[in-house]
């Protein structure tokens, strides 16, 4: 009865082989047989092939899709001419920005690649640091979702107010802590691979080494721009990429926590030089075959999958009307005419253009796009409009510096509780009222928002290294002082 299984299955991975490869250019196919000589010579030869790991992470993304469409017919085409071919480990990243869209582009890539029953491939997904089988209907934790969300706002918390608005920064982070760690589980993998570009591969490293600096981590400054120093930028970060951050209060731990392997094995494959299609001519792979359905203007103008496009245009406009004294609609029309701009350098389909001058540039249909961008950022951030707004400002760190300003352009009814709100970030007792605003208007619990209180915001210089101020304890005394005396 297994044989007779077995055969089966042999002739489903055949056809689903030739009926993906029937998609491949021939440039594309060249490709594939450059990749597979990649992964041979990496492996130690084909007579190690059968023992070899290699991990890929999947987002939803177009591009995340395609790739594993190589990878898998790399798998396929050596599992056709040798007696054993490399083990793939495909992982996920629940996080709260993620939409429905992509778990369901995810979901219908694997079962058109048959990934789910084949016993060479593990699907998995993590969520609240948890390792778990993937599955696109499964819900994510409470937990999670508040893990999540208290990680953006304590990493978003760090930067300077005026500065650039790098308020997800704890994408990169969740990021690096995930592939680390899910690199070394149950047994570990040889390689992981990507085809990010050298441009996204030196985007998400400076995005790593900024987030991980405002999570009060120093890891050694390194000149790679490539994926090349990732492993070893992840091991100095160590397995607790918020363990500064957060001090003592209590986190979830990497679990099941005895199936992770002490040290990490794994290496860098590059595959980028081989994704030799242009984008039009992948659409039929991706659309097609793999059921990838996509959102091309997202897909275009999104800087990372943390957040969407609309929340992005909200923050725009947010930031103009709270920030600079202008209207909301102002900084969502400054938030078109630079997304027209990227679009129009990058040769986009006008259609395009179009679609994104409708979904942002249409007086009649912005307010509903304001209230739809504020329930998004509700719902996937569990972030209301004030608290994004309070992010904006940053008004926490270095001893609430730019607190009085948060408060004169947002809330000018609190200025007269500055000296109730200092002492709460001290840590000292005031009214229950002045606590539960501090709470809503943050989305923090009042004992991290001292600890922001006591940490600087980060800067980073041209060398990656960061400049972080730090209050000590003798300054926090003094602005008591000060606050108790003169206010």
């Amino acid at each position: 009865m297994t044989n007779i299984h077995d055969q089966a299955m042999t002739y489903v991975y055949q056809q689903v082989l030739q009926r993906l490869l029937s998609f491949f250019s021939r440039a594309e196919r060249t490709a594939l047989q450059l990749m597979i000589q990649r992964l041979v010579v990496a492996a130690g030869g084909m007579e190690r092939i059968g023992e070899y790991k290699v991990l890929a992470i999947q987002s939803g993304s177009r591009d995340s899709c395609y790739t594993l469409a190589l990878l898998r017919a790399a798998q396929l085409s050596i599992a056709g001419r040798s007696p054993a071919t490399f083990q793939l480990r495909v992982a996920s990243l629940c996080l709260n920005g993620t939409s429905t869209k992509a778990r369901e582009n995810i979901h219908r890539s694997y079962s058109a690649l048959f990934l789910y029953d084949d016993p060479r491939v593990e699907v998995l997904m993590v969520d609240d640091r948890e390792v778990l089988p993937f599955d696109h209907l499964a819900p994510m934790s409470s937990a999670g979702h508040d893990a999540n969300r208290l990680n953006l706002l304590m990493v978003g918390h760090r930067r300077v107010w005026n500065g650039p608005l790098d308020l997800w920064d704890d994408g990169y982070l969740a990021a690096g802590e995930f592939l680390g760690q899910i690199a070394r589980w149950e047994g570990g993998v040889d390689a992981f691979v990507s085809g990010d570009t050298p441009r996204q591969q030196k985007q998400y490293l400076d995005g790593l080494k900024r987030a991980a600096a405002k999570a009060g981590l120093n890891p050694q400054v390194r000149n790679e721009t490539g994926y090349e120093e990732l492993f070893a930028l992840l091991d100095d970060l160590g397995r607790d990429c918020y363990h500064v951050l957060y001090g003592g209060h209590e986190r979830a731990q990497w679990r099941p926590a005895e199936q992770f392997e002490a040290c990490r094995r794994a290496t860098f494959i590059d595959i980028h030089d081989m994704l030799v299609s242009n984008l039009e001519e992948r659409w039929p792979l991706l659309t097609e075959f793999l059921g990838f359905q996509p959102d091309e203007l997202s897909a275009q103008l999104r800087d990372n999958d943390i957040v969407s496009l609309s929340v992005c245009a909200h923050l725009r406009g947010l930031q103009a009307c709270f920030a600079h004294g202008r209207s909301y609609e102002a900084g969502v029309a400054e938030f078109l005419q630079r997304a027209l701009v990227k679009m129009r350098r990058k040769r986009l389909p006008e259609r395009l253009c179009e679609q994104a001058v409708e979904m942002f540039g249409n007086p009649a249909t912005q307010a509903d796009q304001r209230a739809l961008a504020s329930a998004d950022a509700q719902k996937y951030l569990g972030l209301s409009e004030a608290q994004l707004v309070c992010l904006l400002f940053s008004p926490f760190v270095e001893k609430g510096a730019t607190l009085e300003r948060f408060l004169r352009h947002c809330h000018p009814g609190m200025l007269v509780a500055m000296p109730d709100l200092h002492r709460a970030m001290q840590g000292n007792p005031v009214p229950e009222q002045v606590l539960q605003w501090m709470v809503d208007v943050s989305g923090l619990p009042v004992s991290l928002i001292g600890r922001l209180y006591r940490m600087g915001p980060v800067v980073m210089d041209e060398s990656g290294r960061s400049d972080a101020l730090t209050a000590d304890a003798s300054d926090t005394r003094a602005v008591a002082g000060e606050w108790s005396a003169g206010h």
